[in-house]
């Protein structure tokens, strides 16, 4: 296959950014996204020119590093999909196709389509995590916990924190991660200690950063690539009312 891209070039945050446009021949439809961008930037070093900058690691869907939207959609237009695990066979022969990084304030291009989510590990730092003693690794089922609660948890602790929910969201929302990241330990006996101070810190910080509020788009939901349901947003507002009324309860 040929493909035709537009890609958004940005040397810095400092920077003014530009599309260039690039050609990819010989495009087996074998080769997933990424790699027909290593096979782009192979031409571009080739050519003398700086490769194209993008973020990846793991590149099976496990470690949200990668991320960028193609023609406006987060992860390309295969649902429930992160770009490093969408394949080349989801396009034709002679498509053009158009490469931007994730758009959002909190979320500023450093370069090309590679963007500073550092926002999202401070939200984190704000809530995420477990702080009082639990003692050493208790034995397999001796704390009762029903299967719908450890089912849920488990869904919620699937988010890669990539930030296609934030690229894909018109206020710029962070509502889908954060709520993902304090639902799956709320759901569970162990964090219910730190549930309302987890849930208030963690929202307040995602404010604090500048992301914007939740108005129900449902735009996040339907990008993400572990299908995370917008119901843990409606949960963390639940338990925010809560937290910030001083009434929480298991």
């Amino acid at each position: 296959m040929k493909i035709k891209l537009n890609v958004w070039r940005q040397p810095s945050s400092e920077a003014s950014g530009r599309f260039e446009p690039h050609t990819v021949e010989n495009v087996s439809q074998h080769m997933s996204f990424l790699e027909m961008l290593d096979v782009l930037n192979e031409q571009l070093v080739l050519e003398g020119k700086d490769p194209v900058a993008f973020d990846h690691d793991c590149r099976e869907g496990i470690c949200g590093s990668c991320g960028f939207t193609i023609n406006g959609i987060a992860h390309g237009p295969e649902a429930g999909t992160t770009v490093c695990q969408l394949h080349m066979r989801k396009f034709k022969d002679g498509d053009e196709l158009w490469l931007e990084p994730w758009r959002a304030a909190a979320f500023p291009v450093l370069r090309d389509l590679i963007v500073d989510r550092t926002g999202f590990d401070s939200i984190v730092e704000a809530g995420g995590y477990i702080s009082v003693r639990t003692g050493s690794a208790p034995d397999a089922n001796s704390i009762p916990i029903s299967k719908e609660s450890s089912d849920s948890a488990f869904d919620a602790a699937a988010c890669i924190g990539c930030g296609a929910c934030v690229a894909a969201c018109p206020n710029a929302s962070a509502m889908l991660f954060t709520s993902a990241k304090a639902s799956h330990l709320g759901l569970l006996p162990q964090g219910q200690p730190e549930r309302w101070r987890r849930t208030q810190s963690m929202v307040e910080v995602m404010e604090e950063i500048g992301f914007g509020h939740c108005t129900n788009h449902r735009e996040c939901e339907a990008v993400c690539p572990k299908e995370i349901s917008v119901d843990f947003i409606a949960r963390l507002n639940r338990d925010y009312i809560q937290a910030s009324l001083g009434r929480g309860s298991k």
